[in-house]
C-alpha cells in the first residue's frame, strides 16, 4: 500500500457545502484579497496566494475560511508545520469542524506519523460519524500501524457505502493477506479482478491467497501472469513452485525453486519446502543437504529435524533417523507422531526394548491406538515375552477380527506352548496348543508340540494321533518322522524317559509394523495316502448307508472316518444331517457346531445349523447363522440364505428386514416359481 500526498478536496467541498462558519465576518476588502488569492493559487503562484491571504487576515481578523485556505496552500508546498499551526487556529475558532481534523490527519499520514493521524481521523468520526468516507482514511492508517484487524473493520465499513471503490477493496485484500485470512483475501482480489481484469495488478498476491485456499490450479494461472509482468518477482516464483508442488508437477516446481535460489542463494526460508520437494522426487541426497542447510539457519525449528529424520528412515538409515527424531522430541516432547516414528525405527532395528519404551509413551496419551498396540505386541513377541504379547493380541481381537493378529496370536500361543514343554508343564502346554488350533493355526508344529506333551503324559493314543497330523501337514520335516518312529519303537521296548527339550524349528513369525503389510499365507493340511484311502472308504460306506436309510450304520462309518481325520468339517456335517433326519435335533446342532469350529468359514455348516435352529424355533440363533452364511458368501445357493433369513425375520415380526432380504433373494435366484411366491410375500408384508 502506497502513501500518497492527499489534496484537501474534502475541505474545499465542506466549505462550499456548508458556507461560511457563523463566526466569520469577512470585510469587503478581505473578500477581494481572498478572491485574488484563489486566482493566484489557480495559476500556481502560491507565494502570492499566501501573501494575499495573510493580508486578508490582517484586514479581517481571525477567520476560519481564510485560515483553512491558507493552511491548505502551506500543505501544497509541503510546509506541514505551518499548515498544522494554522489548522489549530481554525479548531480554536470552530472545534467541531470534522473536515479540519481530516486535513490534519492527512498531513500526519503523509509525514508517517500514523498514531497522530489516527487520533485526528477518529476525532473527525466522533464529530461527524455520518461522513463514511473517513473510514477509508482510518483503514489506511490502521494498516500502516499493522493493526490489520482494525483496518479490515474500517475498510468494510467504508465499502458498505462505497462498494465500487477499487482502491479500498485492494487495501482490504492486502489487510486480509497480512492476517493470513487467505479465503477473504482471495474473495476481495477476485472482486477487483472481475470488475476490471485489464487493469488488475495484484496477480502475485491473488495467486498466494489462492494457493493457501487449496486452489493450486487457479493459483498457477495468476502467478504465471505475475511472472509474465515481472520476471524478477521472487515471491511469485516461490508461490508458483508451491502451487506446482501441490498439483504434483514436481519438475515444474523444481525449476521455479532453482530460479529463485540461483538469484538468492542465501534464501534459507524456502529450503524446508524445497527439501520436501526433493524428498518427494526421491532425490534424497540433495534433500538431506537442503535439510541440513535449513537446520543450520533455523536450529530451533523442529520441522527440519523431523523431516530429515523421515528421509533417513525411508533410506533405512535408522541410526541417523533416531538421532534427528530425538532432537525433534527434545524440542517438542508432546508430539506423539515423533514418538511413533522413533518407536518404529527402533522396531526396524530390532531394538525391541527401546521400541516398547516409546510405544508405551504413546499409549499413555493414546491408550486405544490399535496400530501402536499391535506393534507393541509384535515387539513383545519378538522378545519372547509370550504371555504379554498374547494378552495384547487377544485385546486387539476384541476390537477388530484381523487375520494377521489371529495368526500372530496363534504363533505366540504355540511358542509359549513349546516353552512350557521345556519346563515340563505339559498340561498347560496342551491348553496353549489347543488354543492355537482354535484360532486357525494349522502348521504341523502345533500338532508336534501336542504329540510331545501327550507322550510325556503317557497318553500314547493322543500322542500317535498328533504325530500323524504333524507329519501329514509337513511331510518334509524329518524331525517329526524320526521322533514318531522313535515313539512307535518305544511302545515295544521298556519305557525310558521321554526327552522334551527338542523344540524343533519354529516357523517364522509374521512381523509387521505397517497396516498395509499385515498378511500371511495359510497352509492346508495334507493326509498320508494310506490314511486318506481308509478315510475315503469309511465315508463311501457311510454315504451308501445314508442313501439306504441305514442311519445308525452311516453314523458309525462317519465316526470311523473321523478317527482318521478328526477335523473333517464335511464328515461332521454329514453326521449332523443324519441326526436331523432322525429328528435328533440337539445332536444335529452339536455336529453342525463342530463343523464350523473346525472350519469357521464353512457355509454349509452355518446354513444347516441355521435350519436346525429354526426347527428348535430358536429364531435369534437361526438369524445369526444365516447372516454368517451371507457374510461368507452372499450368493450362497443362488441367494437361498437371503430367503431363509427373510423367513426368520418374518416369523419374528420384523417385516421390513424380511422384505429387504426377500428382495436380495430375488436378485440372486433363478428359481422362477419361488421368486413368484416371494414377490407375493413381499406384497403382503408391505400392506
Amino acid at each position: 500500500m502506497k502513501i500518497r500526498k492527499r489534496l484537501l478536496i474534502t475541505v474545499l467541498l465542506s466549505t462550499l457545502a456548508f458556507g461560511l462558519p457563523t463566526n466569520a465576518k469577512m470585510t469587503p476588502e478581505a473578500s477581494v484579497l481572498y478572491q485574488e488569492a484563489c486566482s493566484a493559487e489557480h495559476q500556481q503562484d502560491l507565494k502570492t496566494a499566501i501573501s494575499k491571504l495573510e493580508k486578508a487576515i490582517e484586514v479581517s481578523g481571525p477567520d476560519t475560511m481564510l485560515y483553512t485556505k491558507l493552511a491548505g496552500i502551506y500543505t501544497e508546498i509541503d510546509d506541514y508545520d505551518k499548515a498544522l499551526d494554522i489548522y489549530q487556529k481554525v479548531i480554536d475558532l470552530n472545534p467541531d469542524d470534522a473536515f479540519i481534523y481530516i486535513s490534519i490527519g492527512s498531513i500526519h499520514e503523509n509525514r508517517g506519523k500514523y498514531k497522530e493521524a489516527l487520533e485526528a481521523y477518529n476525532k473527525a468520526l466522533d464529530i461527524f460519524p455520518e461522513y463514511k468516507y473517513n473510514y477509508f482514511n482510518v483503514g489506511n492508517v490502521q494498516y500502516q500501524l499493522k493493526n490489520y484487524s482494525e483496518a479490515i473493520k474500517a475498510y468494510n465499513l467504508f465499502l458498505d457505502t462505497y462498494s465500487g471503490h477499487t482502491e479500498s477493496r485492494e487495501n482490504l485484500a492486502e489487510s486480509y493477506l497480512a492476517v493470513k485470512d487467505y479465503k477473504n483475501a482471495a474473495k476481495q482480489y477476485q472482486s477487483v479482478y472481475n470488475k476490471n481484469p485489464d487493469s488488475f495488478k495484484h496477480y502475485s498476491q491473488y495467486g498466494i491467497a489462492l494457493l493457501n485456499t487449496n486452489e493450486p490450479k487457479k493459483s498457477v494461472e495468476m502467478l504465471e501472469k505475475a511472472i509474465e509482468l515481472d520476471p524478477e518477482n521472487n515471491s511469485a516464483h516461490l508461490g508458483l513452485a508451491q502451487a506446482y508442488q501441490d498439483l504434483g508437477k514436481n519438475e515444474e516446481s523444481y525449476n521455479q525453486y532453482q530460479i529463485v535460489l540461483k538469484k538468492v542463494p542465501n534464501l534459507n526460508t524456502v529450503r524446508l519446502d524445497y527439501a520436501n520437494l526433493l524428498a518427494d522426487m526421491d532425490k534424497n541426497t540433495e534433500a538431506i543437504e537442503q535439510y541440513n542447510m535449513y537446520i543450520k539457519a533455523f536450529p530451533s525449528d523442529v520441522k527440519g529435524y523431523a523431516n530429515i529424520a523421515s528421509v533417513y528412515k525411508e533410506l533405512n538409515n535408522y541410526d541417523k533417523a533416531i538421532e534427528n527424531y530425538l532432537i525433534a522430541i527434545e524440542k517438542d516432547n508432546q508430539n506423539i507422531d515423533f514418538k511413533k516414528d522413533i518407536a518404529n525405527c527402533y522396531h526396524n532395528k530390532k531394538d525391541y526394548k527401546n521400541a516398547i519404551k516409546y510405544y508405551d509413551e504413546v499409549l499413555t496419551v493414546l491408550p486405544d491406538d490399535y496400530n501402536v498396540k499391535f506393534n507393541k505386541a509384535l515387539a513383545l513377541h519378538a522378545l519372547k515375552q509370550y504371555e504379554d504379547s498374547i494378552a495384547l493380541y487377544k485385546e486387539l481381537l476384541t476390537v477388530k477380527n484381523e487375520k494377521t493378529v489371529k495368526e500372530n496370536l496363534a504363533n505366540a500361543l504355540v511358542s509359549r506352548g513349546h516353552e512350557l514343554l521345556e519346563i515340563q508343564e505339559y498340561e498347560q502346554a496342551i491348553e496353549y496348543f489347543k488354543s492355537a488350533i482354535k484360532t486357525g493355526y494349522n502348521d504341523g508344529y502345533v500338532y508336534y508340540g501336542l504329540a510331545k506333551a501327550y507322550r510325556a503324559n503317557g497318553n500314547n493314543t493322543k500322542a500317535s494321533e498328533n504325530y500323524e497330523k504333524a507329519i501329514a501337514i509337513n511331510p518334509d520335516k524329518t524331525l517329526y518322522s524320526a521322533e514318531y518312529s522313535d515313539f512307535i519303537s518305544s511302545l515295544y521296548q521298556p519305557k525310558v524317559n521321554v526327552q522334551t527339550s527338542e523344540s524343533g524349528e519354529l516357523p517364522a513369525i509374521s512381523l509387521s509394523i505397517d497396516e498395509n503389510q499385515q498378511s500371511s499365507t495359510s497352509v492346508t493340511p495334507k493326509t498320508s495316502a494310506v490314511t486318506m484311502k481308509k478315510n475315503e472308504d469309511f465315508i463311501l460306506e457311510g454315504d451308501k448307508n445314508y442313501k439306504e436309510n441305514n442311519y445308525d450304520a452311516a453314523v458309525k462309518n462317519y465316526q470311523d472316518a473321523l478317527q482318521l481325520v478328526p477335523n473333517d468339517a464335511v464328515t461332521l456335517l454329514k453326521i449332523g444331517n443324519v441326526y436331523r433326519l432322525k429328528e435328533e435335533n440337539t445332536r444335529a446342532i452339536n455336529y453342525y457346531q463342530k463343523s464350523i469350529i473346525v472350519n469357521p468359514d464353512y457355509t454349509d455348516g452355518w446354513f444347516n445349523l441355521g435350519i436346525a435352529y429354526v426347527t428348535e424355533n430358536n429364531l435369534i440363533e437361526a438369524q445369526k447363522s444365516f447372516e454368517k452364511v451371507i457374510e461368507l458368501d452372499s450368493d450362497y445357493n443362488f441367494g437361498y440364505a437371503y430367503y431363509a433369513l427373510g423367513m426368520t425375520f418374518e416369523h419374528q415380526g420384523k417385516n421390513d428386514d424380511a422384505v429387504k432380504n426377500y428382495k436380495s433373494f430375488i436378485k440372486h435366484s433363478n428359481d422362477k416359481e419361488l421368486i413368484s411366491n416371494v414377490q407375493d410375500k413381499i406384497k403382503q408384508l408391505q400392506k
